[in-house]
């Protein structure tokens, strides 16, 4: 099972404010056990919502918002994605994380879809997405 594993956003992150060395290094540390566990298939931090965009669909209308966004604690700050045997490993995981914010945070857990979630899907789609995972372009 893969899991996304998201750091919301705090004022402090919203505001740019970097990590402490101490907490730079604690989060190296994490992310160590994690690797050596075979978990982490990635993480990154992300830049305050100031410097992103969003796309807005409607119908065949797109339209471009600059941040910031409001409601900085449904944003994300950063993330990880990681392989589990189930939710609960997860958890147990995110719990072992060193506070990712200087003062009070939370890190969010979503599971990502896995093709066998779609049902019957047709052979070339799911050869597609195999393609796509190993990081080869194909036709």
């Amino acid at each position: 099972m893969r899991v996304m594993v998201l750091v919301k956003a705090t004022e402090d992150s919203e505001a740019g404010l970097m990590p402490s060395t101490e907490l730079m290094m604690a989060m190296g540390r994490f992310n160590e056990e994690l690797a050596k566990a075979g978990l982490l298939l990635a993480g990154e931090g992300l830049k305050p919502s100031a410097q992103g965009k969003r796309v807005a669909f409607d119908g065949a209308g797109r339209s471009v918002i600059d941040g910031p966004f409001a409601a900085t604690r449904e944003l994300v700050a950063g993330f990880w994605l990681w392989q589990v045997k189930d939710m609960d490993e997860a958890v147990e995981w995110a719990k072992r994380c060193p506070n990712p914010m200087p003062g009070p945070s939370e890190i969010e857990i979503r599971p990502l879809y896995e093709m066998a979630d779609f049902g019957d899907v047709p052979p070339e789609l799911a050869a597609q997405e195999e393609r796509l995972r190993a990081g080869q372009k194909g036709g």
